[in-house]
């Protein structure tokens, strides 16, 4: 297993992130207030010093109010389908103006 810290998967991660929470109009310390964390949490998270599990993903999600599915999504989908993942038709980012 590869790690993920420096990968570009991991980079389009953090992108995401940062434009979900831009797209949810939340600073990060009204981020981490809604997580009830440091403003910290946040910034090491969006400048990859720290990773997100799945659990805190999920947390990030509903305090920015964005559909975890279809942000997974396009994070998976980033480069298109690759060797023994079917083709999709329907590459939609999730509604319209979201950045995902």
């Amino acid at each position: 297993m590869t790690r993920s810290l420096f990968t570009r998967k991991h980079e389009r991660l953090r992108q995401l992130l940062v434009a979900a929470r831009k797209h949810a109009k939340l600073t990060q310390m009204q981020l981490a207030q809604r997580l009830s964390r440091p403003q910290s949490f946040v910034s090491k998270i969006e400048r990859g010093e720290r990773r997100v599990d799945v659990i805190e993903f999920f947390e990030l999600a509903v305090a920015m109010g964005i559909d975890a599915h279809a942000f997974l999504k396009a994070l998976t989908y980033e480069d298109g389908p690759q060797e023994g993942r079917p083709r999709h038709e329907n590459r939609s980012r999730g509604k319209a103006g979201k950045p995902w």
